[in-house]
């Protein structure tokens, strides 16, 4: 007898924790009755379960593993009610019931898992599992060791909690951003984001480079690949290692620019980021009417002097003509 939860997750549907959500729902039977009770477990060698009025069987379905580069702009979900693209148009719609393993949000890319093995995706994201996952995150400013030390300490977030990060370190300084490896198992919702905005920073690209020490490295955005389950198992158990090197800021002054806590960059945080983003792309609309507007009117004022010119030649042509009597023609 197992649990029904991890029945419908061993058959590919969903997860456990989503299984629950359609138990609750009243879209499982059991032996054609409704069963709306978590603790009910059932006998795979009798029982008949049918989710959304479909018979399952786990002993039918194909284990799929995929390790796949989420690409920005996409939804880590199987369908989306706006109609934006999901990482579901990714993939062969001929592998069936396949669902990404927990979640990178709109803004946010890199490594996605995505399975149709409930059990071990419940593993996956269970915090009892404590898989450290490894994100890059370039931030809007410059980033010097009283910051540096706030974010390792972590954050109290209201909604979710404390958010203790096991790392946080710069490996790349740029004119007017920064980048940062942060590091945490928490597995909590939005946590890179939820930190960093604690602390005053504005995210401008967030990627996750690898969950334990499976990487996205040599997989490029909006591609995958197919991996064994033992593989699949035996790397998250490992620790990931960069070939980044650390940037000491304790001594080295902020690079030339704003602070990287300076309220200027809220406008590019996910709450303000489109109309930020459709503000500067009407700006630059403008900017090219009236580069439009003036090549027009410049090359009106070329043809104005042209035809103005001609007139005059014509004019002197016409002057020159009426003082000679006789003409030659050849």
């Amino acid at each position: 007898m197992i649990r029904l939860q991890k029945y419908i997750a061993d058959a590919g549907i969903t997860s456990r924790r989503k299984a629950e959500v359609l138990i609750e729902e009243g879209r499982v039977a059991v032996n054609g009755k409704k069963v709306t009770l978590l603790g009910t477990k059932v006998d795979p060698s009798k029982d008949v379960v049918t989710v959304k009025g479909e018979v399952i069987d786990p002993d039918a379905v194909d284990r799929v593993y995929m390790v796949l580069h989420k690409p920005r702009g996409y939804m880590t979900t199987v369908s989306d009610p706006e109609g934006r693209k999901t990482v579901m148009d990714l993939i062969p719609a001929s592998l069936g019931r396949v669902y990404p393993v927990g979640r990178l949000d709109y803004l946010s890319e890199g490594l996605l898992i995505m399975t149709n093995d409930g059990e071990l995706a419940n593993d996956i994201i269970h915090p009892s599992s404590n898989i450290t996952k490894v994100y890059e995150v370039k931030v809007f400013g410059g980033v010097n060791h009283k910051l540096l030390k706030e974010l390792r300490a972590g954050f109290d977030d209201p909604e979710v909690g404390a958010i203790r990060p096991q790392s946080v370190r710069v490996i790349k300084q740029l004119p007017s951003k920064t980048w940062l490896e942060v590091r945490i198992s928490d597995g909590k919702n939005r946590e890179i984001r939820r930190l960093c905005e604690g602390h005053g920073l504005t995210i401008d690209k967030l990627k996750r480079v690898s969950i334990g020490g499976l990487a996205i490295s040599g997989i490029g955005p909006g591609s995958y690949e197919f991996i064994t389950k033992r593989q699949l198992e035996d790397a998250i158990k490992e620790e990931f290692q960069s070939d980044k090197k650390s940037i000491k800021v304790k001594n080295r002054p902020l690079q030339a620019g704003p602070h990287a806590a300076d309220k200027t960059f809220l406008r590019f945080r996910k709450e303000n980021y489109f109309d930020t983003i459709n503000q500067r792309k009407e700006k630059l609309r403008q900017i090219e009417l009236q580069k439009k507007q003036e090549r027009e009117e410049q090359d009106k004022e070329y043809l104005r002097k042209r035809e103005a010119r001609k007139k005059r030649l014509d004019k002197k042509r016409e002057d020159k003509m009426r003082g000679v009597h006789a003409m030659v023609v050849k």
